[in-house]
């Protein structure tokens, strides 16, 4: 743990000049205010630096907009990426006139959930570690006007430039759906990831891996180790935000969208977890594949909220053009060991019970990871408390089953809306902890309509000129 006088400190002694503080708007963006070093003292940790949140996402109107962001001290570190000597911490959020948190802070709620963890006696440690996949383009253009709408995306990678004149064009590109892992010239981002994954640590992410993933067209995955719950989710926006700005140096840009390439595996972000009490896991036993009672019942509260925990987990349009069946993607709520073909994996990880977890494989990086670590976790310990059987395992390749065993098994919401209309209907295992508000849960269901649901419908899409121009 650091202290806020230890933050002081390494301000002073790195000649740090401008502090940079950074906070999550409600869909999972980071937002920044820089201040000079001098206008953080040690009630800046605690009762926060005041500023304006009138234009943030999701937040409330412009008539309560005065916020005061309370920086952590365990996040600081400093950022590679301005010229001057900058110190980056995290923030949460809270009310001045109150002196209360937030409660449409997602970091807020994630504490919320935590807490909620200890103050039922089922444990006292939540840890997470979420796999996020992205790609990285050399180009990307798009536009929606009243007569025109396209994208478009380009990678010196992209098997569709196998033919390109390039002068010379090499040919080392990965076909569709083999990218995963070959070693360069195919790899041309290797010395990329490495700096990615350098820069990383410099920033206090605790580093493991990085390799090329499944797709052409530069996909890529960097691996960091599991955390506490609160630190996993900072971790994870120190990764978007590393991967972005390292990209942006090469004269590249990196995308987390589930599924920006037609006909080749989409970007996830698997989530494994797991509880301890008094430094023991509570996940290893001796029923299914090394799991206790209380890891199936978490399982079984996954499973039955899914539906729901996909308006969160899973929370854009584009998320859905992921969860369709062929490209590897866990469409099937069904759980088994060790199968990527259904939603939820234990992983087969030996005889050590401290590696004993599960990975919950629908979540996508367009989440806000605070939200969605603070949902899965709730619908988990609604499954403990009611102790809801999962059922039986599904220990076979879920792709090969026939249309009619398929038939039996449940599937993931077909689009958002489905989603965000399981989530109306299916939310107190959400808000009856104390972890969300109805006031939040409103409030993202008619954002998400608002702003991406409905607008959507309003827009023809390129390929439906292609469909039906000629009628």
């Amino acid at each position: 743990m650091t202290t806020p006088q230890e933050v002081l400190n390494m301000i002073r002694d790195n000649n740090i000049q401008m502090i940079d503080l950074k906070f999550i708007d409600t869909p999972g963006i980071w937002q920044h205010l820089t201040v000079f070093h001098n206008q953080i003292d040690e009630s800046s940790f605690t009762d926060g630096v005041p500023f304006d949140g009138s234009s943030i996402r999701g937040w409330k109107a412009i008539n309560e907009s005065d916020m005061a962001m309370v920086l952590d001290p365990n996040t600081a570190w400093i950022d590679p990426f301005m010229k001057e000597p900058t110190l980056s911490i995290i923030c949460s959020i809270k009310e001045p006139r109150t002196g209360e948190p937030y409660n449409r802070c997602p970091r807020v709620i994630a504490q919320k959930a935590v807490d909620y963890v200890i103050s039922s006696g089922l444990g006292d440690t939540v840890y997470f570690g979420p796999e996020a996949e992205f790609f990285i383009f050399d180009d990307v253009r798009f536009d929606q006007t009243a007569s025109s709408g396209y994208y478009y995306v380009d990678s010196v990678e992209g098997r569709w430039n196998s033919g390109r004149e390039e002068g010379p064009n090499l040919g080392y590109k990965p076909r569709f759906k083999e990218g995963y892992f070959p070693v360069p010239p195919t790899d041309t981002f290797q010395d990329i990831r490495t700096e990615m994954l350098l820069t990383m640590a410099k920033c206090g992410v605790p580093i493991e891996k990085q390799h090329h993933e499944v797709a052409t067209g530069g996909q890529c995955e960097l691996g960091f180790r599991f955390g506490k719950l609160i630190e996993a989710a900072d971790w994870l926006m120190t990764y978007k935000y590393v991967i972005k700005n390292v990209a942006k140096k090469y004269g590249k840009t990196v995308t987390f969208m589930p599924k920006p390439i037609f006909g080749d595996n989409g970007s996830g972000m698997h989530c494994h977890q797991s509880i301890w009490k008094d430094g023991q896991p509570l996940f290893a036993g001796d029923k299914y594949a090394g799991l206790s009672e209380m890891a199936l019942h978490y399982i079984g509260g996954i499973l039955k909220h899914a539906p729901a925990l996909l308006a969160i987990t899973n929370p854009t349009t584009n998320s859905y053009k992921r969860l369709v069946p062929g490209y590897e993607a866990p469409v099937n709520l069904a759980y088994s060991q060790g199968n990527r073909s259904a939603s939820i994996r234990i992983p087969l990880s030996g005889t050590n019970p401290k590696a004993k977890r599960l990975e919950f494989r629908c979540p996508d990086a367009t989440s806000n990871p605070y939200l969605a670590f603070a949902a899965m976790l709730c619908a988990g310990l609604d499954g403990i408390k009611n102790k809801i059987d999962p059922g039986e395992p599904l220990d076979k390749n879920i792709y090969e089953l026939s249309p009619a065993e398929l038939a039996k098994v449940p599937s993931t919401p077909g689009s958002l809306e489905l989603a965000l209309e399981a989530l109306e209907k299916d939310h107190a295992f959400l808000t009856e902890p104390g972890v969300f508000t109805e006031d939040f849960i409103e409030t993202w269901i008619s954002y998400k309509l608002d702003t991406e649901v409905n607008p959507m419908r309003l827009r023809p899409h390129p390929y439906e000129f292609a469909l039906y121009y000629d009628c």
